[in-house]
């Protein structure tokens, strides 16, 4: 069964219903199979997903280039996706620095271009906020971008309500990508109420809780080296044990339906858009066919209200935040 589409944003070009994350294909996963993330990439396509999503920060640009001759051999098919704001240097590791500033995003957006090879980036996203820069000055250059032809469509990422409306006011603002999932439900006090207002396609990334909601780990300590949800608050310590007792009635709902954990978090969220009366398109991150297969059918799946009660208070009662330092997300500016 193909994906059903939804409209982006107010401009109503129809994508699938929902999208495809490739940033664990080149990092903070572990391993990767890469013949098999590229094999997920065209059965993705094949499935209804049309709207990939990459950044310039996923492998410090790999995976722009890893994701670069699939859209290019299916340009009139792929609605790409990439972001900026992350800054990252080659000499450290370790650095990040959010880097809103106009001469910044016209050199970032050149870069992604060339990584990508491609004349044209569908939608072009603000990946963090840095609260120092003027929104208007940083929409402004984004908005520049369109019409010198490099960017069609805008979007932002981890804003709260009142800065997605200041930024929209300067320029159309076609989606916002945030956390939203069962466990992360922060963005519904004023960011998602501020999409449907303005009838901006919402973009749930990590809507599976970082695989924590479909139950393949129960804490930290059993993931790779290398994969970053080692670090991560709300598997660690005494979080994780905490939080890994609120995905059983996940799986006992999931059990009963004769489904997976990951199709009812998924369809949770489908269902929680409607309740805010907005578009939205879940961009579930994986490297693996039959995963692909497993979130894509959660679109069609419609969860009883006995079952959406279950699941209600779980958003309640998760210990820990979903970032060590909350400066950089919506939650921690509000």
């Amino acid at each position: 069964m193909r994906l059903p589409t939804v409209p982006l944003g107010r401009s109503g070009e129809l994508i699938g219903a929902q999208g495809l994350g490739c940033m664990g294909m080149s990092e903070f996963y572990g391993p990767t199979d890469t013949a098999e993330a590229l094999a997920t990439l065209d059965a993705a396509l094949e499935a209804g997903v049309t709207l990939f999503d990459t950044a310039d920060i996923y492998g410090s640009g790999a995976n722009e280039e890893l994701i670069g001759p699939f859209v290019r051999a299916n340009r009139d098919r792929v609605v790409l996706a990439t972001k900026f704001a992350i800054e990252r240097r080659a000499d450290d590791p370790t650095y990040r620095a959010v880097r809103n500033d106009p001469a910044y995003i016209r050199t970032a957006v050149d870069a992604s271009l060339r990584r990508l090879g491609v004349d044209v980036i569908d939608l072009y996203y603000m990946h963090r906020r840095d609260p120092a820069v003027p929104l208007a000055e940083s929409v402004g250059a984004m908005a520049e971008l369109v019409r010198a032809g490099k960017v069609r469509e805008l979007g932002l990422s981890e804003v709260t309500g009142d800065e997605l409306r200041e930024a929209y006011a300067v320029h159309p603002i076609a989606a916002l990508q945030s956390e939203w999932s069962l466990f992360s439900r922060d963005v519904e006090r004023t960011a998602v109420p501020a999409a449907a207002e303005l009838g901006v396609t919402f973009v749930p990334y990590s809507p599976l809780g970082r695989g924590f909601l479909t139950g393949s780990f129960a804490a930290a300590e059993q993931l790779t080296e290398g994969d970053y949800r080692r670090y991560h608050p709300q598997f660690s310590g005494p979080n994780a044990a905490a939080n890994a007792a609120l995905v059983a009635p996940i799986q006992k709902v999931a059990a009963d339906r004769g489904v997976t954990a990951a199709q009812i978090a998924l369809a949770w969220v489908h269902q929680r858009a409607e309740v805010h009366g907005l578009t939205v398109v879940p961009i579930p991150g994986t490297r693996k066919r039959t995963r692909l297969a497993e979130n894509t059918a959660a679109a069609s799946l419609r969860l009883t209200p006995a079952e959406l009660a279950v699941l209600e208070p779980i958003a309640g009662q998760v210990t820990g935040t979903r970032y060590a330092d909350m400066s950089s997300t919506s939650a921690g500016r509000e």
